[in-house]
């Protein structure tokens, strides 16, 4: 019987711990670059304004995006799972396009994020070969990517069409044929 009012009251201490660990407050994620999080994967758009990288900031490898003219974070809706870990960030011209890899259970696609219309989409859905490190171009309609296809790293193109709204500089719709 004293044995398990030994186990009795270490069950009870380590709840007792567990509890006060969720009632720890996390702080808040720093604000400005080169802080004691770790940072990676820098792109910059083709404007020179915005900068995309990795972060784990949030507990989590997500994709941050930074105004360096504002010289401040800009939130990205929609963009960010929990379940996700995403990678490998590119810009268009304006930072209105942003390609990178998005992976579920191991498993990497290209994904691109519209921040106008704040929607995430999955490029490489059906696609059944690795890829990797995707670039997308500064008006936003060909993304570049590597895939392992044929055995080998080998380069893909994806022209995502001639009636998509283009990415230009003075961001007005560009009417297309």
């Amino acid at each position: 019987m004293g044995v398990d009012l030994t186990k009795f009251y270490i069950a009870v201490s380590l709840i007792s711990l567990l509890g006060a660990c969720q009632s720890f407050k996390r702080p808040e994620p720093s604000a400005t670059l080169n802080s004691r999080y770790n940072d990676q994967q820098p792109a910059l758009s083709g404007d020179g304004r915005w900068l995309a990288l990795v972060s784990n900031r949030n507990n989590s490898n997500e994709i941050l995006l930074y105004d360096l003219r504002g010289k401040k974070f800009i939130q990205l809706p929609g963009l960010n799972q929990g379940n996700v870990i995403l990678e490998s960030p590119s810009l268009s011209r304006t930072g209105r396009y942003l390609v990178y890899i998005s992976s579920v259970q191991g498993r990497p696609d290209v994904a691109i994020y519209d921040r106008a219309t704040r929607r995430a989409e999955i490029l490489t859905q059906n696609y059944r070969n690795w890829v990797r490190n995707p670039q997308i171009s500064a008006d936003g309609r060909y993304i570049v990517f590597e895939t392992a296809r044929r055995g080998q790293w080998d380069i893909e193109v994806l022209d995502r069409g001639p009636l998509i709204e283009l990415d230009i500089p003075d961001g007005t719709p560009v009417a297309n044929p």
